[in-house]
């Protein structure tokens, strides 16, 4: 079954300009019946949940796109191919958690510092690694400035 742009857009619970730009940035596909009208295929509503869950996760659109280029866009994936996609994806988020969980823990003592010391800041300077590129608030000054 065949559906037209708003019936996908209300079935996604998203606007119709969200289907046309996921499109444009090659995310889905569709093609054009004879009255030049788009139409998807069902298996659209899979890949569009893909990325509305991938941006809830904090995603952006490249990323998402990436880790889904090895799914067919012309049909509905299989569950070996689902399975490659997450596995993928997972070790990317797993990164991103790493992260945001140290960086989360430094930030209160970043805070409560309030020192905003570059030669010292667990956070912004470990083991001050700036040292060896200039002195002063490095993070802080344009790029002009940096010669």
């Amino acid at each position: 079954m065949e559906l037209s742009v708003g019936q996908v857009a209300k079935r996604a619970d998203i606007a119709v300009s969200a289907i046309h730009f996921y499109e444009q940035k090659g995310l889905i596909s569709c093609h054009r019946n004879a009255g030049n009208q788009r139409r998807y295929d069902r298996s659209v509503l899979r890949r569009i949940a893909v990325i509305k869950t991938g941006q809830q996760l904090g995603m952006t659109l490249e990323e998402i796109k990436q880790a889904m280029s090895s799914l067919p866009i012309h049909r509905a994936p299989s569950q070996n191919e689902w399975e490659t996609m997450a596995i993928e994806w997972k070790q990317s988020l797993d990164e991103k958690i790493t992260l945001m969980s140290r960086l989360r823990d430094e930030l209160g003592e970043c805070i409560g510092c309030g020192c905003l010391s570059l030669t010292k800041c667990k956070l912004r300077n470990p083991e001050d690694e700036l040292a060896e590129k200039d002195t002063g608030p490095v993070l802080w000054k344009s790029p002009k400035s940096q010669n």
